[in-house]
């Protein structure tokens, strides 16, 4: 009997594909963990929740940090999401060199209605893993935000966060 093995791809095999053109621009794809994972179709509460927040976000921040929308952030070897608001420090680039990677990243954001079990579970411990400090998620279907931050890994180098907290729609965050 044959064991079956599965691909899996680096970044730059990822990048190497898009050249030769593997991915369409209708269709949204992301590597995570060596995975070409297809994303699907936004509806529309997730585009006006993106939309309004991106805009907020911008506003708050000013000019003390970078807010990008729906761009890719690289976690080698084998991750490059493409989070729907990503906050990083200002670079005299301003990324033109190469995408964000965990230290450039002060918050993810992902906004969740038909992937809140993928955001929760995949995208959660790899952005623990990665090491990335705050990671919220916009809960479209409970209608609060999730709040993680202190990431961590445990003995079975499993990564997670240790605090999790729960914004209702009429409170405030700092």
């Amino acid at each position: 009997m044959t064991a079956l093995t599965t691909k899996r791809f680096t970044i730059e095999e990822y990048h190497r594909l898009g050249e030769l053109g593997f991915f369409t621009p209708e269709k949204r794809v992301e590597l995570i963990r060596g995975e070409i994972i297809e994303m699907p179709t936004k509806k529309t509460p997730h585009s006006f929740c993106n939309t309004n927040l991106v805009r907020e976000l911008i506003i708050l921040l000013g000019k003390r940090a970078i807010v990008r929308g729906q761009e890719p952030i690289i976690l080698p070897p084998d991750s490059e999401p493409q989070p729907d608001v990503a906050i990083v420090r200002n670079r005299d680039d301003n990324y033109l060199s190469s995408h964000p990677m965990s230290d450039d990243i002060f918050l993810i954001i992902e906004i969740s209605d038909s992937t809140l079990k993928f955001d929760r579970k995949t995208k959660l411990s790899l952005y623990a893993q990665a090491n990335i400090l705050h990671y919220w998620i916009f809960n479209l279907i409970d209608n609060h935000l999730e709040i993680y931050s202190q990431p961590y890994q445990d003995t079975q180098k499993k990564s997670n966060y240790r605090l999790k907290q729960i914004a209702l729609p009429n409170e405030t965050i700092p």
